[in-house]
């Protein structure tokens, strides 16, 4: 008996032995993931710290651009990490994308944006902020810049762990002004452009919100409370996306085309008209087309957003790589002109193509490694959203940036984008209890849900709100203090 049972036995112990590796490499694959990004992430350091040796002339200074270089690299990983989640959240929590298409568009899309688009805005944050003359020399400036990159990298490092969407913009101004104020004081800090940019603070979540919340508005009265919703779509879509069309045309011609030709803001307007016409009348019929046979329920019409929503996240990867990118390579451009010319910053500063080089490619690198975690955060962990909520999310960026340049207004990207996530939200919710109200009376007296149900069954998760308004609040102080203690550091080490 005990011969006959000894082959089972022998495929029990297998297969508890097998199921035991199986485990251990689970465990090991878990563990070891992260390390993978942190040593490829090194690894891009490293290279962007010898492009920096081979490229860079100037021997004496030489060892202070790589460093540089290295911290550069290091912030752009980091502005991969968290602020390209703004713009490919809304299309992956709306299953419109997977997230490895994601990554892969906004990958390509950010890099296109730094290196075409991107080299008119860096001068601000290299010097529009701190006025390298009233610092007392080259080597102050160049620490004081250093400073300023290394503690807006790390500020966004700590948000990102956290899994809090900051403002890189906010984070490198906070540090620039940071390191300004500890080298020269606060007279050598530009305090109408800090102005500016505190009250875009309030103004681009707020203006992005409330752009969303009055699309979702019209999408809902106009498309799906209609009694033949595909007809609706029919008529409305084409429009939408012509709008859409319009306003990236206006701000592509206002930032993407600098480099090339200066245009104004009415000519911008003019093509961005012409632009949104021309797409009205080449998607109507591909919307025609594609809502033949479809049954008129709601999830019909998430069919018709979707490629609408795709293109409007590639082009807002575009527009971010544009003009996010200064965020990394703004003071370390600032550093290597100092390092080139002693501390000459009477005419504009130039900008290295190796430099470009290390911000695009550095912010499309972040993303691949460590970008999912706020995609998921932005996409579906605030509010739920399908592709009208998450077009009208990218809709009211869009626009919210068109209406900021024409105010003069330097605004965030991430405020916008989680501003017009929140205001979808909002909405939702407010839209929700209004019908319910509504219908109250037909469900009779005893029907009424609770005051804790309802709080239970809010649209907008509460701690996230919080958890994000908080990060917004504190990133300029707290970037600008670290920069500050940063910079002091390096002064005695270094000075």
């Amino acid at each position: 008996m005990t011969d006959n049972n000894q082959p089972n036995h022998h495929w029990k112990t297998l297969d508890r032995d097998l199921g035991r590796i199986a485990a251990l490499e689970s465990a090991t694959s878990y563990v070891s993931k992260p390390m993978v990004g942190l040593g490829i992430s090194l690894v891009f350091v490293v290279v962007a710290s010898l492009i920096a040796t081979l490229l860079f002339g100037e021997e004496n200074t030489r060892w202070i651009v790589v460093l540089a270089a290295a911290v550069g690299a290091y912030m752009a990983l980091n502005i991969g990490a968290n602020d390209v989640a703004n713009n490919m959240g809304p299309a992956v929590g709306a299953k419109a994308l997977t997230m490895g298409g994601a990554i892969l568009i906004a990958a390509i899309f950010e890099s296109a944006g730094a290196l075409l688009a991107g080299g008119d805005v860096v001068s601000t944050i290299s010097k529009g902020i701190v006025s390298p003359e009233s610092v007392s020399g080259p080597g102050i400036f160049i620490w004081a810049m250093m400073a300023a990159l290394l503690s807006s990298a790390l500020w966004i490092n700590l948000a990102t762990w956290v899994g809090a969407p900051v403002s890189t913009t906010h984070s490198i101004v906070g540090g620039v002004m940071g390191a300004g104020i500890a080298a020269a004081g606060f007279g050598a800090v530009n305090w109408p452009t800090m102005g500016s940019i505190a009250a875009s603070w309030v103004i681009s979540p707020i203006l992005g919100g409330v752009i969303a919340a009055a699309f979702l508005a019209f999408i809902k009265k106009f498309i799906i409370y209609q009694d033949d919703k595909i007809a609706a779509a029919r008529r409305w879509v084409p429009v939408l996306v012509a709008i859409m069309a319009g306003a990236f045309a206006s701000y592509l011609s206002l930032k993407g085309l600098s480099k090339l030709v200066k245009i104004e803001m009415g000519n911008a307007l003019l093509i961005g008209l012409g632009v949104a016409v021309l797409s009205y009348f080449l998607s109507a019929p591909v919307i025609k087309r594609k809502s033949i046979g479809l049954e008129n329920r709601n999830r019909s019409l998430k069919v018709l957003f979707g490629l609408p929503l795709v293109i409007s996240a590639a082009l807002l990867s575009f527009a971010h790589g544009a003009n996010d990118v200064a965020n990394a390579v703004g003071p370390l451009a600032a550093i290597v002109h100092a390092a080139e010319t002693g501390g000459e910053f009477a005419g504009k500063v130039h900008i290295p193509l190796w430099v470009m080089v290390i911000g695009a490619f550095g912010i499309s690198v972040g993303l691949v490694l460590f970008g999912p975690k706020l995609i998921r955060m932005v996409g579906s962990q605030i509010t739920k959203l399908n592709p009208m909520r998450a077009y009208c999310v990218a809709l009211s960026a869009a626009i919210t940036v068109i209406v900021a340049s024409w105010l003069g207004l330097p605004v965030s990207s991430t405020h916008i984008a989680v501003g017009g996530v929140f205001g979808v939200g909002f909405f939702r919710e407010w839209h929700a209890e209004r019908r319910a109200r509504q219908f109250a009376g037909q469900r009779g007296p005893g029907k009424t849900r609770a005051p804790e149900e309802r709080k239970r069954r809010k649209l907008v998760r509460r701690t996230h709100f919080m958890t994000i308004l908080a990060a917004w609040v504190i990133t300029v102080p707290a970037s600008a203090v670290l920069s500050a203690v940063v910079f002091f550091g390096l002064e005695a080490a270094f000075g």
